[in-house]
């Protein structure tokens, strides 16, 4: 009898800027403390808000101001029971304090945050997965049968039957519930265009990549031999696109040429004990204010030696001196291996 294969809970999702991710996701189990959290969270607000009500009425000692304040607690307690999740996931980039605490975070199924839109439709079917209630009267017979507690059997077999294990909320809102790191891998990339340090050389050292921005950089890194030179321009210019005016850059800058840049100078620069020999490409500068500074030429190439052939540099011209020209749009050179 063959051995069954192991539970893998890890999801590659492939955004549409064809960068995929790895994500964990986050069972039942794991769900739960941070639902407990949520609960106790919004519990004691309640209680507090409640507390300030009462004693605001009993302080100005009018029956009708105390009814106001009731009425603003029952307000509350509703708003906190049925858009706490939601309000919370909106705005906090799908965590509430719950699953802040416990690392879980809830996204769209194709990796994009969700909107509040979904975050709603989720939060508001929770009462399904919930169901069904257990009353307490049949337990003691004392208890009223209105008394009753949620069971979660169906949110709990809706996560175990689901392959991304989705609640019922989840399904209807194309919501998944993932650890919040996600899994990622360094590649291993050797870059040998120096175009590449020339340029990272330009990035303003109070710039600080965000961990998201680090694993875009590395997965591009990772894929990009296998795009055309088209689709990196496509691909790149979406998150450089911002940079070049926040960097000041010139605009005919190359994007796929400013996404190693930054790859270079997060993941590789730091390992280089000592900076790179730019030979000519060290008088060029990228920025807009030096576009119409003159350049010096670079001085006289040495004469071949005897053993080289006159083939050699129109073999390789990438040999030869660089022009400022070079560090602009030229996506098809400079390859990453």
């Amino acid at each position: 009898m063959a051995d069954a294969a192991p539970l893998d809970t890890t999801i590659k999702v492939v955004t549409p800027e064809n960068i995929a991710f790895e994500y964990q996701l986050a069972g039942p189990f794991r769900r739960l403390p941070a639902y407990v959290l949520d609960v106790f969270v919004y519990s004691a607000a309640l209680a507090v808000v409640v507390m300030v009500g009462l004693y605001l009425g009993f302080l100005t000692g009018s029956v009708l101001a105390l009814s106001v304040y009731g009425f603003l607690g029952l307000l509350v307690w509703f708003v906190l029971g049925w858009f706490y999740g939601a309000l919370c996931e909106t705005y906090f980039n799908g965590r509430t304090i719950g699953k802040w605490i416990c690392g879980l975070r809830v996204i769209s199924v194709d990796g994009r945050p969700l909107s509040g839109m979904q975050a709603t439709i989720r939060n508001l079917l929770r009462v399904a997965d919930l169901a069904p209630p257990a009353a307490l009267g049949q337990f003691d017979s004392e208890i009223a049968p209105v008394m009753a507690v949620p069971t979660a059997l169906i949110g709990l077999l809706s996560v175990i039957l689901t392959p991304r294990m989705q609640r019922l909320g989840d399904l209807a809102a194309g919501t998944m519930v993932v650890v919040d790191e996600k899994s990622w891998r360094l590649p291993v990339a050797k870059v040998d265009d120096l175009r590449v340090a020339a340029l990272a050389t330009y990035v303003p050292g109070d710039y600080r990549v965000t961990p998201t921005m680090a694993r875009t950089l590395a997965a591009y890194a990772e894929r990009r031999a296998y795009l055309t030179p088209a689709r990196r321009r496509e691909v790149a210019r979406h998150l450089t696109d911002p940079l070049v005016d926040r960097f000041e850059f010139r605009p005919d800058i190359d994007p796929d040429l400013l996404m190693y840049a930054l790859y270079y100078q997060t993941f590789l620069a730091a390992d280089n004990a000592a900076p790179p020999d730019l030979g000519a490409l060290a008088a060029f500068s990228p920025l807009r204010k030096d576009m119409d500074r003159p350049v010096a030429e670079p001085p006289a190439a040495a004469p071949p030696v005897a053993q080289a052939t006159p083939m050699a540099s129109a073999a390789n011209p990438e040999h030869s001196a660089a022009s400022p020209e070079q560090l602009a749009a030229r996506p098809e050179q400079g390859d990453v291996r």
